[in-house]
């Protein structure tokens, strides 16, 4: 460790948050260029996701799928949603330990396997007695989704340059609505086109490409920098900051500021905490933390969009919607509109600011899914057409107003507000509960929908009303700090950034620079 810290060269102390980044925009920086290209491979991981959600939406509007399954309803076809969130639940424990014990790289690639895995043992079950395979097949999906979404999105805010971590990392969580848009369109061109059990077998068969491509690509990204630090490897890590962050350029001062500052912070919070689970619950500030992400995660699964994003065609024959192909024209359409809306904020999460976002969508949520309630219960009693309309009208005000926050920031939010010793952990607690909020979301859901029919709303009207003041009342703005400095926020100057002077300039003098450099 000594001789390794003696070989960078780099003093532990350095001219600090006076010293400027590069002004030159990052795609004509070579490196960082060709650094934000490759992530699109990590982008992968969410996609996988997304997938997996939109396709069980797809495969309800098969006649082929629901006869070879017995057509499955109620507590069955909740089932059948739940099991991928119970396979994630089922690594709770050991996912963190792989991402922080092998790697980020590593973990993503564990994970990446098993879902492949999943996919394919899903796709063939025995028409004799199809579910115990084909439900092993989606807990063994989800199994993967919970290594791989726990290692994958720490590598990506790690290695991104603090300039852009904002943006790069809230759009991978927004990323989930591409794996929607091909599965949903994936879906709806085998119904059209073909006959038969190939019908849903090949959209099932097509889970597998993504993580596949994911698998043999993620060695050619960089391994984190952090994380190559905290296991004493400081040469290797100054080597992927001087490439990517400062285009090759061996005496970039920003590059060695921003070692010196994450390898100080890392050795302080190694020396003032330790890394196992109580450390999520031994401060004040962790413990802020820990309720955070606990919201975060339940919010962005049960606000109401669970219903649509897992049993569609449940809620459109509620309103008039009933033939297959049209139903199947809907759901691709709503996950292009919820791409495109939730990309788009994707890249002003530094404009405007975190909580900004989560009390827009909050509010937006509540009104349109209001309305949205109105117009149904109108329906109920009237049949008239316009009303669902209507309905269909605000299921895409509702997720456009949605795609503002959750999207993006459930994950990037999570892994912001952590500090590096227990990010793994804290990324699977998020993760984590929203399976458990998931499970009970898939479980619930179609119950509710054939008990109360629309009066099953008000649960999540109400739900949205605590949403919406939470966020205003207890949510922190993260908008501005490197990841190291938004420790400060929580901890205060008790944080290791917070007791870290670089060159004898203190955090706020950081996080001042770089606001200032976002304003550019």
């Amino acid at each position: 460790m000594t001789d390794e810290k003696e070989s960078t060269g780099v003093p532990d102390y350095l001219p600090g948050p006076n010293v400027p980044s590069s002004t030159v925009p990052w795609w004509q920086q070579p490196k960082l260029r060709q650094l934000y290209l490759m992530m699109i491979i990590l982008f992968m991981a969410s996609t996988s996701l997304g997938y997996d959600a939109s396709l069980l939406n797809g495969l309800q509007t098969m006649d082929t799928w629901a006869a070879y399954f017995n057509d499955p309803k109620g507590s069955r076809l909740g089932l059948f949603g739940a099991l991928p969130g119970i396979g994630t639940f089922t690594v709770f424990l050991i996912a963190p330990y792989i991402a922080d014990g092998l790697g980020r790289r590593t973990g993503t690639a564990i994970g990446c396997a098993v879902i492949v895995l999943g996919a394919l043992i899903q796709a063939f079950p025995p028409q004799s007695n199809p579910d115990p395979m084909y439900l092993a097949g989606r807990i063994i999906v989800g199994v993967g989704s919970g290594i791989c979404n726990g290692a994958c999105p720490l590598l990506i805010t790690e290695v991104a340059h603090p300039d852009h971590r904002g943006k790069i990392t809230t759009i991978y969580n927004t990323l989930w609505y591409l794996g929607a848009i091909v599965a949903a369109w994936s879906t709806f061109g085998t119904l059209e086109n073909l006959s038969g059990d190939v019908q849903w077998r090949i959209p099932t068969v097509l889970q597998a490409a993504m993580p596949g491509i994911q698998l043999l690509f993620i060695w050619f990204l960089p391994e984190s920098p952090r994380w190559l630090i905290s296991k004493g490897k400081l040469d290797k890590a100054l080597k992927v900051l001087t490439t990517y962050h400062g285009n090759g350029n061996a005496d970039d001062e920003f590059v060695k500021w921003e070692f010196a500052e994450i390898r100080e912070t890392l050795r302080l919070e190694q020396e003032a905490a330790s890394t196992g689970w109580k450390e999520l619950v031994r401060t004040r500030g962790n413990r802020k933390r820990c309720l955070l992400i606990i919201l975060t995660a339940i919010f962005s699964q049960c606000s109401g969009n669970g219903l649509v994003s897992y049993y569609l065609s449940q809620v459109l024959n509620t309103i008039g919607f009933e033939e297959p192909t049209e139903q199947a024209l809907i759901n691709g359409g709503l996950t292009i509109w919820c791409f495109v809306v939730s990309l788009t904020a994707a890249f002003l999460v530094d404009r405007f600011g975190r909580k900004t976002l989560f009390m827009f969508a909050g509010v937006g949520m509540l009104i349109s899914f209001s309305i949205w309630t109105a117009c149904s219960a109108v329906y109920d009693k009237t049949g008239s057409p316009a009303a669902g309309r209507a309905v269909l009208a605000m299921i895409f005000l509702f997720y456009g107003t949605a795609g503002a926050a959750w999207p993006g920031l459930t994950v990037a939010y999570t892994v912001e507000i952590l500090p590096f010793n227990i990010r793994a952990k804290g990324l699977t607690l998020c993760t984590c509960v929203a399976a458990l909020a998931g499970i009970y979301n898939q479980y619930v859901n179609p119950l509710g929908l054939d008990a109360l029919g629309w009066r099953f709303y008000f649960v999540y009207i109400a739900i949205l009303v605590v949403e919406c003041v939470v966020i205003w009342f207890y949510f922190v703005e993260t908008q501005g700090p490197t990841l190291e400095e938004i420790a400060v926020l929580f901890d205060g100057d008790d944080a290791p950034a917070g007791r870290a002077r670089v060159g004898g300039e203190k955090t706020d003098q950081a996080v001042s620079y770089h606001e200032e450099t976002l304003a550019r």
